[in-house]
């Protein structure tokens, strides 16, 4: 069956897989969903004797459907190899009597990792799929993970240039150097005074402003996204939640067709969605435990049906959480809407002129697979330290919130579903606020230095990627005004 994309606001015409993938974004401002969410029409048995490869062609073929076999499956095999440090891509580890989900096993410690080896492969097929010899611009904004993530993925790949643009002062000291670090010819970072959302809107205005796109295009240039926006970054999400479910079904941790719980700590709402996507595909999920930090206008909305970002910005310890403005969340609306891109429309520019927007009591009824809680600072730090004083296992802040946030769900249902929290990065690249959970002893050490405090107290080892931050040099130390953001593009395109 070939599955075709459109617009969450319904003003492009059907693309394939491939079209989606290199545009990023519809010309409307919309989304790009697909047609049809297809059927994971495959048995668990077989299924559960996948390896993590063999799981992500299964999820992706019926997704990507203008891709062949062999394309497929060279973007999969050079995405996940050596650069993660476990065959398993994305164990699960029982703590506390939950199991996390670890996708932080890849070349930059954090679940984006799991998206963003495989895009840039997913985008140079696709340019070569369609005759495209433009230069992929891919530009982004990053709240902390996408962008060191990102980098990675493109960095010195042929036909590509990548522009990351993060909040100055609204990421961890270790994401930061890891950005500012980074190699490659092709490669620009530049901090905002701002924060996220200010990047974010930023990058968005530059893709909707038209005049600027056929410039580029006249000098050879093509945008796209690695932002959660783009469909190539949301599937391969999907495949981490069915390859959970399996591993359980096969190590006898549930039977066949069992519901289990998700967690899922959230900002942006593009890993919980995925989840929700792997659901309507037939995976037997019961609730979506979706966990906010205090910037907690998803909670909010879970709770009222009404969305409002207009409230204080707060940084936290969980900063990739640090989000007013959650972009996938307009997937979920367009389904919510019975696929209404009109409604999807006309509820994203209340948002852009108000700030806020209510759903029909209607869509809010279609709700009921999601539970919305948060947790304060002082709730995350108790949770990081109740978790390692109970099992010995270390979480990363925004794990923690999600933790944090299970625990209220189960005292409020009593549902001891087996559930899967999502652990989306690892401790260590947030030594400061973990270390600082566990005990008070280490005040006045540099964050990079506690890594060696924290594999004491973990006993896991330090990983490579922080290991080579100790003496990188800084290669970008550009910092611009979010007004400039424009203007710094065609400096860096050289237009």
């Amino acid at each position: 069956m070939q599955i075709y994309y459109k617009s969450t606001r319904g003003h492009e015409e059907n693309v394939t897989a491939s079209q989606a993938i290199l545009k990023g974004l519809s010309k409307d401002g919309g989304l790009f969903v697909p047609t049809k969410i297809p059927k994971l029409d495959i048995n668990m048995e077989t299924l559960s004797q996948m390896s993590y490869q063999e799981t992500a062609y299964e999820v992706m073929k019926r997704f990507f459907t203008d891709f062949t076999e062999e394309e497929l499956k060279d973007c999969i095999n050079k995405a996940y190899d050596e650069k993660f440090d476990t065959d398993a891509i994305a164990p699960l580890k029982e703590a506390d009597g939950v199991y996390y989900l670890e996708l932080f096993h890849g070349a930059t410690i954090a679940f984006k990792d799991m998206a963003l080896s495989i895009l840039p492969h997913l985008m140079t097929t696709a340019a070569r799929k369609n005759g495209t010899e433009k230069e992929i611009v891919i530009l982004t904004a990053t709240s902390g993970d996408t962008g060191k993530a990102a980098l990675a993925g493109f960095a010195d790949v042929p036909g590509t240039r990548i522009i990351v643009f993060y909040p100055k002062h609204g990421v961890s000291p270790i994401q930061e150097k890891q950005m500012v670090t980074q190699k490659g010819e092709n490669t620009c970072v530049i901090g905002i005074t701002g924060n996220f959302d200010d990047a974010q809107t930023g990058v968005k205005k530059i893709f909707n402003n038209q005049e600027l796109v056929q410039e580029l295009e006249e000098k050879g240039f093509q945008f796209s996204s690695a932002n959660s926006i783009n469909i190539g970054r949301l599937v391969p999400q999907i495949v981490y939640y069915v390859y959970a479910y399996a591993t359980l079904y096969r190590q006898g941790k549930i039977k066949e067709g069992q519901e289990i719980n998700v967690v899922v700590p959230t900002g942006n709402f593009g890993n919980i969605l995925a989840a929700y996507y792997a659901k309507n595909m037939g995976l037997p999920i019961h609730k979506f435990i979706c966990a906010s930090n205090e910037n907690k206008v998803l909670y909010d909305f879970f709770r009222t049906g009404t969305y409002d970002r207009n409230r204080e910005f707060i940084l936290t310890s969980s900063p990739s959480m640090d989000i007013l403005i959650s972009s996938n969340l307009e997937r979920l609306l367009y389904l919510l809407a019975g696929e209404d891109s009109g409604k999807c429309a006309e509820l994203m520019k209340e948002l852009a002129e108000k700030g806020s927007y209510t759903i029909t009591e209607e869509m809010k009824e279609k709700l009921g697979d999601f539970y919305g809680n948060y947790c304060s600072e002082g709730e995350t730090k108790e949770a990081i330290s109740a978790v390692y004083y109970g099992s010995g296992y270390v979480l990363d802040p925004h794990t923690a919130v999600a933790g944090g946030v299970y625990q209220k769900y189960l005292k409020e249902t009593g549902d001891d579903s087996v559930t899967v929290i999502a652990s989306t990065a690892s401790p260590y690249k947030f030594t400061r606020s973990v270390v600082d959970a566990i005990s008070d002893r280490y005040q006045g050490i540099d964050d990079l230095q506690l890594s060696k405090v924290l594999e004491e107290l973990s006993k896991v080892p330090v990983p490579k990627a922080v290991k080579e931050l100790m003496d990188a040099p800084v290669l970008h130390d550009r910092v611009i005004a979010a007004d400039e953001m424009e203007e710094t593009v065609k400096t860096v395109l050289g237009i």
